[in-house]
């Protein structure tokens, strides 16, 4: 483990693991042995991750929330507060499944909402958005807004978390950072200024305003 992440007192750590420097765990929290968390994440109060998750860096995991064996988290990836992950599909408490979980994969930038719900054996594609209280049962898009219950596409959004609307010649614009998205193939959205993988430019890494304030001005 590094020593230089920072944990509350009342956090649990086994050992062995490994923590990223500038990490930071609260409250009553408890990181599992054989768990990986990259540098700078944070996790908030109440947050467990089992054995054997392997988390990437920059990675926010908000309060009361439990990341089960079989899950991997991806680098810049927000879970909201409560939202709840699973790693059997079929559980019964007379069969011991230990050893067969199935697998869950959160891409680079996704956001799940608070109390929204991911079954596992899917994989939420890169800065989609999963809306509060959202059932996924399925594999979900790069850049997919889901809602409901269950889960259903109910558009695109930007890698700032802004609904993409009313394209130009196929071409949709975030209304903050102006960065440009196509469909390349139906179903398939780019983002046409930056490559998935890059990192966002320092010049847009700090959100001028929310959702809500953003569209109401």
């Amino acid at each position: 483990m590094s020593a230089a992440y920072q944990a509350h007192p009342s956090a649990v750590i086994d050992s062995p693991c490994t923590i990223g420097a500038g990490t930071r765990i609260w409250h009553f929290s408890h990181i599992c042995e054989h768990a990986e968390l990259g540098e700078h994440c944070n996790l908030g109060q109440n947050v467990m991750i089992a054995s054997g998750v392997r988390i990437g860096r920059n990675v926010k995991i908000q309060n009361n929330v439990s990341v089960y064996s079989g899950t991997t988290i991806e680098d810049d990836v927000f879970l909201g507060p409560s939202c709840v992950l699973t790693n059997v599909s079929n559980p019964r408490s007379q069969i011991v499944r230990r050893g067969v979980y199935e697998t869950t994969l959160i891409r680079r930038g996704a956001t799940v909402g608070a109390n929204a719900t991911i079954v596992c054996g899917v994989t939420l594609g890169r800065y989609c958005l999963v809306a509060a209280g959202t059932v996924v049962t399925r594999d979900v898009p790069d850049y997919a807004l889901m809602v409901g219950v269950p889960g259903r596409q109910r558009g695109w959004v930007s890698r700032h978390g802004h609904p993409l609307r009313n394209p130009r010649d196929g071409v949709y614009t975030c209304p903050e950072s102006k960065l440009r998205y196509r469909e390349t193939t139906p179903g398939t959205l780019r983002c046409l200024d930056l490559d998935e993988e890059a990192p966002l430019p320092p010049a847009l890494a700090t959100g001028q305003q929310s959702y809500r304030t953003f569209h109401a001005t």
